[in-house]
């Protein structure tokens, strides 16, 4: 059930995708006006940061709670609540306090999560691992990587998936050996990040690993931007669609030709009629 639950994720995730590429497209044909940015309004976090520092426990909790409505606004006080986790708290406070580091989404706060992440507790290391999907950076980076061989399935699962989200292309080959581990959310991050050779490497997968795994990762590859993958990488992946003629295949093609947009490459469009036509016949 979780597997399918991730990979109708995917699915969604490149839906959004295709549709910010056509929008990003559209602009482009018609320049507007960037809305003026408007950083996050920063809060006063030093009355949190007081109670964490007590000791007692229930106004750590407090101070906690006050930080996580805050969010990202309070991210000035990531250190203050790192410097409480590795002092020590009880479970149930750790495991608040590792969220509420997910919530401030300060990369101050992955060192101490890392280290969370290799904790005996399951329950603490999925926390740790979804928590560092957010706060980002180097350290979160190298954490997640190391996650991917957990014995956790779920904790790997986070792990494959917050490399994607942190766009850690260094990872593409640990997540390749985590795929071939049946990590099948590895899919999807290699999709994301992947260059030209690597979704070579991922298209011949095809045959080997369930369909809705690999093209999980496919599906996300073939919507990125010209200047991530090249179109005659995208038509090499067709191609090998094309090659597998099954009814899948057939029925995937159909869906991307749907939703190609208007103004996207007539190669790319032309290689993905010719890929529909081809495995019109294919078995099911």
């Amino acid at each position: 059930m979780r597997a399918t639950t991730s990979l109708h994720t995917c699915r969604r995730v490149a839906l959004a995708l295709l549709l910010s590429w056509a929008g990003a497209t559209s602009a482009a044909a018609q320049p507007a006006k960037p809305p003026a940015f408007k950083p996050a309004p920063k809060v006063d976090v030093s009355p949190a940061v007081q109670k964490l520092k007590s000791g007692d426990e229930g106004q750590i909790r407090a101070g906690l709670d006050d930080l996580r409505i805050a969010g990202a606004a309070a991210a000035a006080a990531a250190p203050a609540v790192a410097d409480v986790l590795a002092r020590g708290l009880t479970e149930p406070l750790a495991l608040q306090a590792i969220e509420t580091l997910g919530d401030l989404e300060s990369s101050d706060g992955s060192a101490i999560l890392a280290q969370y992440a290799s904790h005996r507790t399951v329950t603490v290391r999925r926390a740790a691992i979804k928590a560092l999907t957010r706060t980002k950076g180097a350290a979160a980076a190298s954490a997640l990587r190391k996650a991917l061989g957990d014995a956790d399935a779920q904790v790997r699962g986070n792990a494959a998936s917050g490399l994607g989200a942190l766009k850690a292309k260094d990872a593409v080959p640990d997540l390749f050996v985590a795929l071939d581990h049946k990590v099948n959310e590895a899919a999807a991050s290699i999709g994301q990040l992947c260059n030209a050779e690597q979704c070579e490497q991922l298209a011949g997968k095809l045959g080997k690993l369930p369909f809705d795994v690999v093209m999980s990762g496919l599906e996300l590859m073939l919507f990125r931007p010209s200047s991530e993958v090249s179109e005659d990488a995208k038509i090499k992946v067709l191609g090998r669609l094309r090659e597998l003629g099954t009814g899948e295949a057939h029925r995937f093609l159909k869906d991307v030709e749907r939703r190609l947009v208007k103004e996207a490459s007539p190669r790319i469009r032309q290689a993905v009629e010719q890929a529909v036509k081809a495995t019109a016949g294919g078995s099911q």
